[in-house]
């Protein structure tokens, strides 16, 4: 009986123990569970904190300087080819579209009428030219006669009258003769530049007049040719000072800028400028060899001003503009940022010129900006592929 009793205790006991234990080894896992994660997520919390950005270094190099016009394509010289005389048509000695050289035949009148004219002022001319040679020795005779007193002096005045009389009627029937062939050689109608043809405008058959405005066909020259285009009244003297330094290089453009059609020189600034919209025609000449400008086009004048040698440049995108003016984020040793105002210079849609604040192989942010301020830790996410600030020689 006092064994029994003695067991109760006993078992109590272990069974409190094995409880405690079982509290602690959960109390363990617990502790576990909940640090773990709370010191992996401190761990990784200041690389998750860096922003990822793009960035760009800022390099040096030769930026030219343009100035850019709408044009229009004008041919260097366009004929309207006409007949100087009357008469059919009776030959097109021509190809529409057709590629012509100053003298080329290009339409032929019916000459028989214009021959016969010129054959009749040279009958007259060989008549006069007779009757001439005839009163000279008619005037020998008088001279010879007159001292002995065998022709009276009235005779020999009037033969005189007479010489002189078909000498100027002699100058007359040449100057016939002259225009008699000049108006044959008009017959026959020849180009008087180098040229392309346009559309016949007049069929074979038709009788032609000079005082026709139509023409028979229009011949304009292609090479080279021109384009005028407008610039505002503010950049003339910089054009000026640029042509005074030497020749000024034209390139002429599509209207969406993506195609380069011929290069040319700038050839002149117009006399005045139009006080309605404070612009400047200038004129430029290009070879045009390739045919790419055509009379008429609309095109984009792009005039090299000047090269600038040496400068700093960075991606446009790398620029932004705050109450205080353009600044730029540079990322710094550290992989902060921060805002560094500029001075800049030439600005397209690619690139901008530093003239300061900045420094050759620095880095400046291109994407993302939204998300800095001066002091946030960056991440580049360009690291090994840095791109370098558009610019260099080619055009923006």
């Amino acid at each position: 009986m006092n064994t029994v009793k003695n067991a109760k205790p006993v078992i109590s006991r272990t069974r409190a123990i094995l409880l405690a234990a079982g509290l602690v080894v959960v109390g363990v896992l617990v502790w576990f569970g909940v640090s773990g994660p709370a010191r992996s997520q401190a761990e990784t919390a200041p690389k998750s904190a860096a922003v990822a950005v793009d960035t760009a270094l800022v390099t040096t190099v030769d930026v030219p300087q343009y100035l850019e016009g709408l044009g229009t394509v004008q041919a260097f010289n366009t004929v309207t080819i006409n007949s100087r005389v009357d008469g059919q048509l009776q030959k097109v000695g021509f190809v529409e579209g057709q590629e012509v050289r100053k003298g080329d035949l290009l339409a032929q009148i019916d000459p028989r009428p214009n021959q016969d004219a010129l054959e009749l002022a040279q009958a007259t001319l060989a008549k006069d030219q007779a009757q001439l040679d005839n009163a000279k020795r008619d005037l020998d005779r008088y001279n010879i006669l007159a001292p002995q007193e065998l022709a009276s002096k009235q005779t020999l005045d009037t033969q005189k009258a007479l010489v002189a009389q078909l000498q100027a009627q002699i100058k007359a029937d040449q100057a016939g003769v002259s225009n008699a062939k000049t108006q044959l050689d008009y017959t026959s109608i020849t180009s008087p530049i180098d040229g392309r043809t346009g559309i016949r405008l007049v069929d074979v058959g038709n009788n032609v007049h000079s005082t026709d405005s139509t023409g028979i066909v229009v011949v304009t020259q292609m090479q080279p040719i021109s384009v005028i285009f407008t610039l505002p009244e503010e950049a003339l003297p910089e054009v000026s000072l640029a042509m005074a330094k030497g020749t000024v290089g034209i390139t002429a453009l599509s209207r969406d800028d993506k195609t380069t059609l011929d290069q040319g020189t700038l050839a002149l600034i117009d006399n005045q400028i139009d006080a309605t919209t404070g612009t400047a025609k200038l004129k430029a000449t290009f070879p045009n060899a390739h045919r790419l400008l055509w009379p008429g086009q609309f095109v984009n004048a792009r005039l090299l001003l000047q090269m600038q040698h040496g400068v700093l440049t960075i991606p446009a995108a790398a620029a932004q503009r705050g109450p205080d003016g353009i600044f730029t984020y540079v990322v710094k040793a550290d992989s902060t940022v921060e805002a560094r105002p500029l001075q800049t210079g030439t600005e397209t849609s690619s690139f901008m010129v530093v003239n300061s604040g900045l420094k050759a192989g620095e880095r400046v942010v291109i994407s993302n900006q939204y998300r800095l301020q001066p002091g946030t830790q960056v991440h580049d996410s360009s690291a090994g592929k840095a791109k370098p600030a558009a610019g260099g020689g080619s055009a923006p």
